[in-house]
């Protein structure tokens, strides 16, 4: 059976929850003030059966312009429009503010439904048909069928149902793969069972059992249970009305405007990226930083217009515009909203998200409104290229494109594949990607760094990995950074040896000063074998100024000249062998060595030879048992 939600719309006392009464049986009025004033405030919701079957659920929207901001709330994912117009009364100034929000939102599906037939002869009611006709012929339901009806006496309301029944097999289903979204419309307690939220699932599905965050307070909470048409489920699918028994939450910690959502999906923002209509029948122009009512889902919230081409928008004009909010809203790519203006409160305009998450955008530039025109009209594939481009030093997630470009996975799976084979885009490992023009605007930094330094330091063998990537590329972790790494080796860039980063074929050198320094040090250390000069004397016999010397030094105990024993001695290789030698030689003749023995061994002092049999404990050719060494 199809998934889909009716919503009624129309002016006030046009007979939208009558109807809806005559249609389900059931009356939405829940308010005690609803029922004493006979107007509806809040939304209300009615489940029924079509006459063939199919299950169908109602949104009935108040028509009174003081809870427009209720009618949004529930216009917001509904799937076919009841538009109501008293036969009575006619088009009225709800009509056709409830019509300009029904367009805004996309809402190409509907019927136009004339109501209180009862109360007019036929002459007029011909004469009310056709004034609908000729207004409704200038909307987005130009072409959707009317009827005629009582919901007193119930005539017309079997064609009514029956082109419902018509109208649900042009209704394209929400997705059901992918993430869930919930927008709350109703928070309540049931005694027994605690905090319930009801909503309209825009996509994916919810599962009982499952946990989910509620955005935007980033809290997850557990699904104790599912209804769906007044009866519990295991499963919730988008395009249900779907009421949520949460776990872990109280009822005054959740507002209407709040989101179920799959766990770290979506991100709160101040800012969103759009594309701005302003309606024709506006009586005002917009201008920038404006202050508006921001309506998306069931939120709404204050915000600033900044228009980024113009400083005015016209009536009927549309343009890209950042709107700047007073407190944040969760977002997503492709998502309708409305506003209205702070005062006096009336709907002008609306459009579609194109970055739910997005940064300080500058006016009146071209690579910004390139940009902007790239995420709305390009192709997936031109998307998330340059998605991928834009994220230069990052590797990005098929769900990280999904939240940026508000498909799914398996069409991403298609692209990036595409992507990968035209050679654009690179898989760093299972679902992992980064473009090769980010790859190689890593390379070229980690090219020109290697080369900068190899100049600087001439006898440093490479650059530390970990100071590289924590330097210049923090938002890559340690783990994907060695796959990118490993993808420029592969690519023969750069090189790479224990830990450290270098261009292909460096070998680290002394210059020809400190050569000299080189044949100084090793003449004095071979002489004084196991009596070295401390490092500060060293320093004075290299004839270097202290950095030199600090490089000369890590440079020969790097490759294998010098060997550090502790913080101030070095022994040349040579004398760490010569020293294991003797001691080998002794240990064939005795079991254990004391420090004593040791120093007359190696014909030096206390001071060399207990730092040099601890290096030798260190490295496991001794152990010490006591005051003693035995050879291990």
């Amino acid at each position: 059976m199809k998934r889909f939600i009716i919503g009624t719309a129309g002016h006030i006392d046009h007979g939208k929850t009558t109807l809806v009464k005559a249609m389900t049986g059931l009356n939405t009025d829940r308010l005690k003030e609803e029922k004493q004033r006979g107007i509806s405030i809040e939304l209300g919701f009615a489940p029924f059966t079509l006459p063939s079957g199919q299950k169908a659920a109602i949104v009935d929207m108040p028509g009174h312009e003081r809870f427009i901001r209720h009618m949004l709330a529930g216009a917001f994912g509904i799937d076919i429009v009841l538009l109501t117009i008293a036969a009575d009364e006619g088009v009225m100034p709800q009509t056709r503010e409830h019509m300009d929000i029904i367009e805004l939102l996309g809402v190409d599906k509907g019927i136009i439904v004339i109501t209180k037939k009862d109360l007019v002869d036929e002459e007029w009611l011909m004469l009310m048909e056709e004034e609908v006709r000729e207004y409704i012929n200038t909307t987005i339901l130009k072409d959707a069928p009317l009827v005629s009806v009582s919901a007193v006496t119930m005539e017309g309301i079997p064609e009514l149902l029956g082109l419902i029944e018509n109208l649900v097999t042009q209704v394209e289903e929400k997705p059901t793969f992918g993430q869930a979204r919930l927008p709350i419309d109703r928070v309540f307690t049931i005694s027994g069972f605690g905090t319930v939220v009801t909503g309209t699932l825009w996509s994916g599905q919810l599962k009982q059992g499952e946990t989910v965050e509620l955005m935007p307070i980033k809290k997850l909470v557990r699904i104790r249970t599912l209804q769906v048409h007044n009866q519990k489920t295991d499963t919730a699918y988008a395009g249900q009305r779907v009421a949520v028994n949460l776990q872990g939450i109280e009822v005054s910690d959740i507002k209407r405007g709040y989101l179920l959502a799959t766990p770290a999906y979506l991100t709160p923002s101040y800012r969103v990226d759009t594309r701005l209509r302003l309606l024709s029948s506006s009586k005002r122009t917009l201008k920038n930083w404006n202050r508006v009512r921001f309506h998306l889902g069931t939120d709404e919230t204050l915000g600033r217009v900044v228009l980024l081409d113009r400083d005015e928008l016209q009536p009927g004009d549309e343009t890209f515009v950042q709107i700047v909010l007073e407190k944040p809203v969760v977002a997503y790519k492709g998502d309708r909203f409305v506003i209205r203006y702070y005062s006096p409160v009336t709907t002008i305009g609306g459009g579609i998200i194109i970055d739910g998450n997005a940064p300080k955008q500058k006016r009146y530039k071209e690579e910004v409104l390139d940009q902007l025109a790239i995420k709305e009209e390009g192709s997936l594939y031109d998307v998330v290229l340059y998605e991928l481009e834009s994220n230069s030093q990052e590797l990005m997630t098929i769900d990280e494109l999904s939240k940026l470009t508000g498909s799914n996975r398996e069409q991403l799976k298609q692209e990036l594949q595409q992507l990968v084979e035209d050679e654009k885009a690179i898989l760093i490992k299972d679902q992992v990607y980064i473009s090769a023009y980010a790859l190689d605007a890593v390379n070229a930094r980690i090219v020109e760094t290697l080369d900068k330094y190899h100049q600087k330091y001439p006898m440093r063998s490479g650059y530390p990995r970990e100071d590289m990537r924590s330097r210049y590329f923090k938002k890559i972790n340690a783990k994907d950074f060695n796959l990118v790494l490993k993808q420029l080796e592969e690519n023969g860039t750069i090189s790479s040896r224990n830990n450290q980063l270098m261009l292909p074929g460096w070998i680290a050198q002394p210059g020809d000063r400190e050569k000299e320094s080189v044949e100084k040090i090793k003449h004095i250390m071979e002489e004084q074998m196991f009596t070295p000069p401390g490092i500060d004397e060293l320093s004075s016999i290299s004839g270097l100024g202290e950095d030199n010397f600090n490089e000369l030094l890590a440079y020969m105990i790097e490759v294998g000249l010098l060997v550090k024993i502790n913080q101030d001695t070095v022994f040349s290789s040579h004398a760490i062998e010569e020293g294991k030698k003797k001691l080998t030689d002794y240990f064939e003749q005795e079991k254990e060595l004391s420090l004593a023995t040791a120093r007359d061994i190696l014909k030096t002092t206390r001071k060399y030879a207990l730092p040099l049999v601890e290096y030798y404990d260190r490295i496991r050719f001794t152990r010490r048992v006591g005051d003693m060494r035995v050879k291990l």
